[in-house]
């Protein structure tokens, strides 16, 4: 019969560290621990495959496996000396959960699992300490009744907050035995009360219950959340870690507390993390209380500090990777509870990732292997100024727990988060966050908690994400019921409401009221670029370029490493408030005459905005894509021109004085307002299109009007004439948008090279290098691409139009049912962000490989925002292309993605891991 279940401890394991598909990331750590002679409390590990069967068993453990479980158990007791239920001297163990990838607070764990009525007694006796006794029996009647029987965490919470008022505890520590045997009676009468059962007091029908209420928190909302936020396959299961039971809650002797070999927000190589003294594992992470560092533990038991620094740095080793880990102490004794890859911020990764290889525990390509593109994105992102915090008023300081400025509109509850996000930044306040709140903190661009310390769900949450947070700001007091914040501050109290304006700087603990402003990260400096310089070594030839409209954009693509523009959408520099009223002139026009007459007034700008880029680029390549959108983006809108001319007849003088400010670029006055109005309307009525981005655009204007090609090849080839003059180098490259086969292309390639012959000529450049490709953005146009190549001299994938146009979905429109796609999972990512491979990835392989066969020397790149994306990076590299374009804050990414591609193809599964 096939292995569920793998027992582990006592110096043996039956699976290793490497098993995280069968033992999870929790049961492979317990296991390689084991192993490796570390004080492990022994336990068994029941794989993730049982997940998988139990949901396709109708939520029910087959009995083979059950009885493999029950034969575990056995084995467990037998080296614990100790059995579950035993009315003197009861097993208790642990019951939790352990994905391959790493999902903090995302799924659930019941502890002290074991305790009845009757055992609680015999652990009273055992420990000679009633109120560990009872601490331990409230403890697990509470996450029992949350976790297996539904019951909301808060009506627990209720009862016990209400003990403490009546015993005026400020801490729950200041409770007695005979407290906590109130509170325990009023949990078991909730629970019979919500149930319309007595709370189960078999401990093996615990047990099982427990066990099943783990696999079924693999699809509770916040674990399938996470996974859709960090791509995670649904499909993976959990496993579920049955672990004999120590106790950080024995007394002040004892212990509990998690860290980092070294700090997970910085970097920096520090022992790092916290301890709380008579505590278990949930108060740690949950932030009800604020844990000491873990440099305190030192002064507290030297010896039990020591073991563990030496345990942690030799896993540390071991794995070859940052580790984060979880310890128990019971009665001055260290016992290692979990050692998993520890989740990082962007900054910390990187650090990381470049001392390790300074220190010789990895290579550079591992290091290059080891940072997941994304989080890049972190480093890229702007500071607060600190020249705007000394204006703002300093609130509080509480733990920099990860780095980055947070600034947005306060909001207390993770459903307000989302839907204020929509309008504005929210930065997401609360005395703690809870697993819950997962929805609301991943729109939020910061967190702050009042409770909590540096491995709190807050702070490791947010680290994971790379959104800013500071936690544990004790000055801090939030309401969240009434909806307030308050601070007192040289006596004075401060109150903030829904709604205000709060600045975090989560590198440094600050929390300021009001707006701060902010400046841009640095990417040419520091360890950063180190690690670039690696990954650019890696990535060979394989280029990146910035999809870039103005000079500026292009300055700041250089700055992040572009090594060109893969495209300039020319129809931004029309919008500009200098050139709109020339636009609208040239489409307004009634003939060529007038049409030429509007663009030469649009020549001189546009020439002086190539010229920009060719300075700002410098020796790389400049793609310019000729006019692509409809001519009806650049005039008024159909609907309220209809309006307008409706109202008109009625309008009093300052409703027509306002008109005629409106429109006064058309020539607009009182007298002749509606002539104007009327004309225009008809117009827009005869540009309207039913829908416009199938319609008259892209190639098809230039087909219709040449003259507008001419013009800008023009402005293009004169700009490249100026800069080239003043000794840069230049290398044009003209895109013609929207083609569906070889003869639109034709059609607008002969009027740029006409143009750009002309214009060399009479410069005396005709040795100036320039190529005409075009872009592929229609299937037919990638299906006749082997026709396309033997007259185009590039290709670039415009991959959102081609998404559109290959799946018959509207980028716009998809939004409004997108949900109902990601809950029912008909698509396993947003086609929009994620690049359909199956799909339109076959397109782009198939005009891939018919272009090289037409045109060996086929220039072949992509310029839809998918050029960004790590994934879709990979996709580009494996098939073929010579470079990705995307906006300029991305090309960081897309140069670490495409190493990782050079490297070893798709390495999506390493960089979870990482």
């Amino acid at each position: 019969m096939k292995k569920h279940v793998y027992l582990f401890g006592n110096g043996t394991a039956d699976g290793d560290g490497k098993m995280k598909d069968t033992l999870g990331g929790k049961g492979a750590g317990l296991a390689e621990m084991s192993r490796a002679k570390l004080p492990v409390p022994p336990g068994f590990t029941i794989s993730t495959e049982v997940c998988n069967i139990y949901f396709q068993n109708n939520n029910a453990v087959p009995p083979e496996i059950h009885e493999e479980m029950l034969a575990a158990l056995r084995t467990l007791e037998k080296r614990m000396g100790q059995k579950l239920g035993d009315v003197e001297n009861p097993l208790l163990v642990s019951v939790r959960s352990g994905a391959k990838f790493s999902m903090p607070g995302m799924m659930d764990t019941i502890l002290n699992l074991g305790l009845n009525d009757v055992t609680v007694k015999a652990l009273v006796a055992k420990s000679n300490n009633p109120r560990f006794a009872y601490d331990c029996y409230r403890r697990f009647i509470q996450m029992y009744g949350n976790v297996v029987l539904d019951i909301p965490k808060h009506d627990f919470d209720e009862i016990f907050d209400g003990q403490k008022k009546k015993a005026k505890a400020k801490l729950d520590t200041g409770l007695t035995a005979d407290d906590l045997q109130e509170v325990i009676a009023g949990y078991k009468k909730l629970v019979e009360k919500k149930t319309g059962v007595p709370f189960p007091q078999d401990a093996m029908a615990q047990l099982q219950g427990a066990r099943d209420a783990v696999f079924r928190s693999w699809f509770n909302d916040r674990a399938k959340h996470y996974r859709k936020m960090n791509q995670i396959p649904d499909d993976l299961g959990t496993a579920v870690n049955v672990q004999a039971m120590v106790f950080g809650n024995l007394g002040e002797t004892s212990a509990t507390g998690v860290g980092f070999t070294r700090n997970p927000a910085t970097g920096e190589k520090v022992f790092y993390g916290e301890f709380l003294e008579n505590a278990q594992g949930e108060d740690v992470v949950s932030g009800v209380r604020t844990p000491h560092e873990i440099s305190e533990l030192e002064k507290w038991n030297p010896a039990v500090y020591k073991q563990l620094l030496d345990s942690t740095t030799m896993l540390e080793k071991h794995y070859r990777d940052v580790q984060d880990f979880e310890y128990t102490i019971q009665d001055g004794k260290l016992y290692m509870l979990q050692t998993r890859n520890g989740k990082r911020t962007g900054p910390a990764a990187i650090r990381i990732a470049v001392e390790m290889v300074e220190e010789g525990l990895i290579n550079k390509k591992e290091a290059v292997l080891r940072v997941d593109p994304q989080q890049l994105d972190q480093l890229l992102h702007p500071v607060l100024d600190p020249a705007s915090k000394k204006t703002l008023t300093l609130l509080a300081k509480g733990l920099p727990a990860s780095p980055g400025a947070a600034v947005g509109t306060v909001v207390f509850t993770a459903d307000d988060a989302v839907e204020k996000a929509k309008t504005a930044p929210v930065v997401l306040v609360r005395k703690e966050t809870v697993p819950d709140d997962i929805h609301g903190m991943e729109v939020a661009k910061g967190i702050l908690t009042s409770r909590g310390g540096m491995t709190s769900h807050a702070a490791v949450v947010c680290r994971g994400m790379g959104t800013p947070c500071v936690a544990g700001a004790e000055a801090v007091t939030v309401s969240e019921h009434s909806k307030e914040v308050s601070v007192t501050l040289n006596g004075k109290t401060i109150k903030l409401k829904e709604g205000d304006w709060l600045s975090l700087d989560g590198s440094t603990g600050e929390v300021f009221a009001g707006k701060a402003n902010t400046i841009d990260a640095d990417p040419s400096s520091g360890v950063l670029a180190s690690f670039m310089s690696w990954a650019d070594e890696f990535r060979g030839g394989f280029g990146v370029r910035a999809n870039a409209d103005i000079p500026r954009d292009a300055q700041a693509a250089r700055r992040f490493g572009a090594e060109g523009i893969g495209l300039c959408r020319t129809e931004h520099m029309f919008f500009a408030e200098d050139r709109i009223e020339h636009m609208q002139a040239m489409i307004l026009a009634r003939d060529e005459k007038s049409r030429r007459k509007a663009l030469n007034k649009l020549l001189p700008m546009q020439r002086r905005d190539f010229a920009g880029l060719f300075v700002a680029m410098d020796g790389f390549p400049v793609v310019i894509r000729t006019l692509d959108p409809p001519l009806h983006e650049f005039l008024p809108k159909r609907e309220d021109l209809m309006v307008d001319v409706a109202v008109l007849p009625y309008a009093d003088i300052k409703k027509k004085r306002e008109l005629v400010a409106t429109y006064a670029r058309f020539g607009a006055e009182v007298k002749n307002l509606k002539t104007v109005l009327t004309d225009l309307l008809k117009r827009v009525e005869e540009l309207h299109e039913f829908n416009p981005m199938l319609g008259h655009r892209g190639c098809r204007l230039g087909i219709t009007y040449p003259e507008i090609t001419e013009m800008q090849a023009r402005a293009i080839f004169e700009a490249a004439v100026q800069v080239a003059k003043k000794g840069k180098k230049v290398i044009p490259e003209v895109m013609i948008p929207l083609i569906g086969g070889v003869k639109e292309f034709v059609d607008q390639k002969q009027i740029v090279v006409r143009v750009a012959e002309e214009v060399l000529a009479k410069a005396g450049m005709k040795d100036l290098k320039y190529l005409v490709g075009t872009m592929i953005e229609i299937p037919r146009a990638a299906l006749t691409a082997g026709d396309v190549a033997k007259e185009a001299e590039f290709f670039s994938f415009g991959t959102n139009d081609l998404t559109q146009t290959t799946m018959g979905l509207s980028r716009d429109d998809y939004t409004k049912f997108q949900k109902d796609y990601q809950d029912k999972k008909i698509f396993a990512n947003d086609p929009f962000a994620v690049l359909d491979q199956e799909g339109v990835g076959q397109l782009v392989k198939m005009a891939v490989e018919n272009g090289r066969k037409a045109r060996k020397d086929l220039e072949i790149g992509i310029c839809g925002e998918h050029g960004g994306e790590p994934n879709s990076v990979q996709f580009c590299y494996r098939v073929g292309m010579n470079y990705v374009s995307c906006s300029p804050y991305r090309v960081p990414i897309a140069r670490l993605a495409a190493a990782q591609a050079a490297i070893s193809g798709d390495k999506s599964e390493a960089m979870r891991t990482a």
